[in-house]
């Protein structure tokens, strides 16, 4: 399970607008606002993720019960 609003105070403590992240998850916008409202993505945007957020511990965010 997602913590979708640890996710998204990361992006902004980081200084990212969700633009920024779609774009650097190679997907539009539109397609990263679903991803959050389902709380689904896949593998590889999570390790992206991890890396552009700079987020330590993983755990915390994306593994979370």
């Amino acid at each position: 399970m997602i913590k979708i609003n640890k996710l998204k105070a990361r992006f902004v403590e980081q200084g990212y607008t969700q633009q920024d992240i779609a774009k650097e998850l190679g997907i539009t916008d539109v397609t990263l606002s679903r991803k959050l409202a389902k709380g689904v993505f896949n593998s590889d945007e999570i390790y992206k993720m991890i890396a552009i957020l700079k987020i330590e511990d993983p755990t915390e965010i994306f593994f979370a019960e």
